[in-house]
C-alpha cells in the first residue's frame, strides 16, 4: 500500500511545473510527510497525556494543525470537500499563512520537535504551482500512518528508496546516499555500543546515523533506560544544505528517533581551537563531502590550510573524537599519496594522533554517478599508528546502478578485517617504513601481480553499454522535461 502510494505522489509531482527531478519530488514529499508525522506524534502525546490524567499542551495552534487546513475530516471520519482547501485557496494558505507561521518556531536545543519545525520551514518552500496537484498530494499523505513500528519500518524503506533514486538522479547525488551495504559494514567495524555518542558532521541523509541506530538496537536486549538513551543521547548530527537537513530529519525519524539531533549549520565554519572536551564524541561515522572548496575565512579554522573540503572535515574529525574514540570515514583514495602540502601535514596528523589500523581500498563505481575512487579510514585516536592493515576490494564485475556493491562483496573484509589477516586482497605496513618526507600510504597490494596495460575488451564493452544505458535515461528525462 505504501509503495503504491509513494509512486502515485511522484506521479502527481513529475506534472507539476514547479518539481523537475528527483531532488524535488523528495524534498517536497518530506515537507507533507513531516507535518503529517507532526500531527500522529501530537495526537499520540494528547491520548498518553490523557491516560495519565493530565493536560496536553499542543506545540501547533488551531488553525495550523493538520486536520484542520489539510485534512478536515466530516462525521464518517471521510474528507470533508467543503472544508478542504483546494486549488488557488490551499496553495495561497500554505505559501503566505503556514509557510510563514512555521518559520517562526526556534528554540536552542536541536532535539526538540519546534527547533526541527523552524530550520525545516526557514530555508524550504512549496515549489507545487498547482494547487490542485498539492490537494492530491495531501489526500495520498494522509493516508500513511506513522503510529506503529511496523507502518515506520515500511515507510523507512521506502523513503531509503527515494533517497537512492535521488543519489542516482545525479546532481551531486553521491552527497546524499552512500551505498547502504558500505555503511552497514563501516558501523560494523567500528561497532558502536550503547553509552557512545555517535556523531557525523556531513550527515547528508542520515544513512550512518541510522544504521548505527539499527545495529546498536540490536546488540542487546534493551532496557528502558537503554531505549530513553538511543532515543536522546546517543546520535548527532550537522548538516549545511537544507535539503539534506530535511531528508536526514525524516529518514530518522522513519527508522524510530522521535527527535534527531541534528543541527542545521556549516560545521566547517567551527574554530577547531574552540572545541572542548565536552563537545567531543566516542564514535565518528561520516562520508564528508569531496571535490569542494572551501573560503579562505572557512579555511583560517583549521591548523591545516586546504580548500578541499574533505580534508577540513577530516581535520574537524580527528579533532572532536575523544580520547579513544574510534571512527570510519571515507575519502578519495587520493588522500593516501597527495604530494601537496595540506595532504602530507595531514596524513602525519592522522599518523601521530591516531592509530589508523584499517583502510579499506573500494573500487570506482562504489557511488554511483561519482566517479571518483574512495577508501574508508578506520581509526581510533589518542596513540600513534605502529601498523596498518590494507585491503583492497576486487570484484569480478563493474560496479554501477543496476550492479551497485552489496554485503556480500564486503563479506570477506568483515571476516579477515578482525584479525587483519594477509590475503591475496589483504597485507600490513609498518609506519616505521614510511617515507617521513611524503608520508605516502598509497594501496599497493604486494600479492597482486600488475594489471597488464591493456585491459579486458569484455569490461571495456560493458562499460560502454552501461554507459549508452546512462545516457538514453538522462535524453529521455530531458525530453519528458521539455
Amino acid at each position: 500500500m505504501f509503495e503504491q502510494t509513494f509512486k502515485n505522489i511522484d506521479d502527481i509531482l513529475h506534472k507539476d511545473a514547479g518539481c523537475g527531478s528527483e531532488l524535488d519530488y523528495v524534498e517536497q514529499t518530506s515537507w507533507i510527510l513531516f507535518l503529517k508525522y507532526l500531527d500522529d506524534l501530537e495526537k499520540d502525546r494528547k491520548t498518553s497525556a490523557e491516560l495519565s490524567g493530565t493536560t496536553y499542551s499542543y506545540i501547533i495552534s488551531p488553525e495550523y494543525r493538520w486536520d484542520v487546513w489539510a485534512s478536515p475530516k466530516n462525521g464518517d471520519g471521510k474528507l470533508d470537500f467543503h472544508k478542504a482547501l483546494k486549488g488557488d485557496d490551499l496553495k495561497d494558505f500554505v505559501d503566505h499563512n503556514l509557510f510563514p507561521y512555521l518559520k517562526k518556531f526556534k528554540a536552542e536545543k536541536a532535539d526538540t520537535i519546534e527547533y526541527k519545525i523552524g530550520e525545516i520551514f526557514s530555508e524550504l518552500k512549496n515549489r507545487l504551482q498547482s494547487g490542485y496537484n498539492l490537494r492530491e498530494v495531501i489526500n495520498l499523505i494522509d493516508e500513511l500512518r506513522f503510529r506503529s513500528h511496523a507502518e515506520k519500518h515500511e515507510m523507512s524503506h521506502l523513503y531509503e528508496g527515494k533517497i537512492q533514486n535521488m543519489g542516482n538522479a545525479g546532481r551531486n547525488g553521491g552527497e546524499y546516499y552512500t551505498p547502504r551495504p558500505l555503511i552497514r559494514t563501516i558501523v560494523r567495524v567500528v561497532a558502536p555500543s550503547i553509552g557512545d555518542k555517535v556523531y557525523d558532521g556531513a550527515v547528508g541523509s542520515a544513512g550512518f546515523l541510522c544504521e548505527a541506530f539499527e545495529f546498536m538496537k540490536e546488540s542487546k536486549h534493551l532496557t528502558t533506560k537503554d531505549v530513553e538513551t538511543l532515543q536522546k543521547r546517543t546520535f548527532y548530527g550537522k548538516e549545511k544544505k537544507s535539503l539534506a537537513y530535511i531528508i536526514g530529519i525524516m529518514n530518522m525519524i522513519l527508522h524510530g528517533i522521535e527527535a534527531p539531533n541534528i543541527v542545521h549549520t556549516n560545521t566547517l565554519a567551527e574554530n577547531l581551537a574552540d572545541i572542548q572536551e565536552r563537545d567531543r564524541y566516542d564514535i565518528v561515522l561520516a562520508n564528508p563531502p569531496f571535490g569542494g572548496k572551501e573560503r579562505a575565512e572557512v579555511q583560517q579554522n583549521f591548523p591545516i590550510k586546504t580548500g578541499e573540503t574533505a580534508f577540513l572535515f577530516l581535520q574537524h574529525f580527528i579533532k572532536i573524537l575523544k580520547a579513544g574514540g574510534r571512527a570510519g570515514v571515507v575519502i578519495k583514495n587520493t588522500f593516501l599519496s597527495n604530494t601537496d602540502n595540506a595532504s602530507v601535514s595531514l596524513r602525519k596528523l592522522l599518523l601521530d594522533s591516531c592509530n589508523l589500523h584499517t583502510v579499506l581500498d573500494l573500487p570506482g563505481g562504489t557511488f554511483t554517478g561519482a566517479g571518483v575512487k574512495t577508501v574508508v579510514l578506520f581509526f581510533e585516536k589518542g596513540a600513534p599508528t605502529r601498523k596498518v592493515w590494507f585491503y583492497q576490494l576486487n570484484l569480478d564485475r563493474n560496479l554501477g546502478k543496476t550492479n551497485p556493491l552489496n554485503e556480500n562483496d564486503l563479506a570477506e573484509f568483515v571476516a579477515l578485517q578482525k584479525t587483519k589477516a594477509d590475503s591475496l586482497n589483504s597485507w600490513s605496513v609498518d609506519v616505521a617504513d614510511v617515507d617521513t618526507s611524503t608520508y605516502d600510504l598509497s594501496a599497493k597490494n604486494p600479492n597482486k601481480k600488475e594489471e597488464a596495460a591493456l585491459r579486458d575488451p569484455k569490461a571495456i564493452l560493458d562499460e560502454m553499454l552501461e554507459l549508452d544505458r546512462e545516457s538514453a535515461e538522462i535524453l529521455n528525462t530531458i525530453r519528458g522535461l521539455i
